[in-house]
């Protein structure tokens, strides 16, 4: 891909959310400049200045789902990213941690900026096997594979994850 529109990548922060049964929450996104191109991420998004990324990662949680924690686990992975959205590229470095709900369910009104209005689609819960077996586009693309090794004891972190 060529150069990014940015000089240097945008520092960000993810949640690999777990619930009672080792289900993950992705959240189902589209460019609005291109409603073919869709995916499945990680609830998460940019740091603001000064912010460190496990706090980053914990306000986005609550800003995209409405699932507000108190505690925010290990650092999995660092994922790398160079990407195309509405018409710009881009060029990210994402922090993931683990985290558990004990509540699935909402606790806050989720507040959507506008760009994520316009790119939101949704979220849901999965189960590995539906994660595992899905053709849609998810992000990391490895994501079955990492939750398998994770949910098996068998995840050695930090990673570092290029796309």
């Amino acid at each position: 891909m060529p150069a990014t529109n940015t000089p240097s990548p945008r520092l960000g922060a993810r949640v690999l959310l777990l619930d009672a049964d080792d289900r993950v929450l992705l959240i189902h996104a589209k460019d609005p400049d291109d409603p073919d191109h869709r995916w499945w991420e990680l609830p998460g998004g940019g740091c603001d200045p000064g912010e460190a990324a496990r706090d980053a990662a914990r306000r986005e949680l609550a800003e995209e789902t409405g699932i507000a924690l108190g505690d925010i686990g290990i650092h999995l992975w660092d994922r790398e990213s160079r990407f195309t959205y509405r018409g710009r590229r881009h060029h990210r470095i994402d922090a993931v941690f683990l985290a558990r709900a004990t509540e699935t369910a909402p606790a806050l009104a989720p507040r959507h900026s506008a760009n994520e209005q316009s790119g939101l689609l949704g979220w849901r819960w999965w189960a590995h096997d539906e994660l595992a077996a899905t053709r849609d586009k998810v992000l990391p693309a490895n994501l079955a594979e990492l939750h398998a090794d994770l949910i098996a004891g068998r995840l050695e972190y930090p990673l570092t994850l290029h796309d």
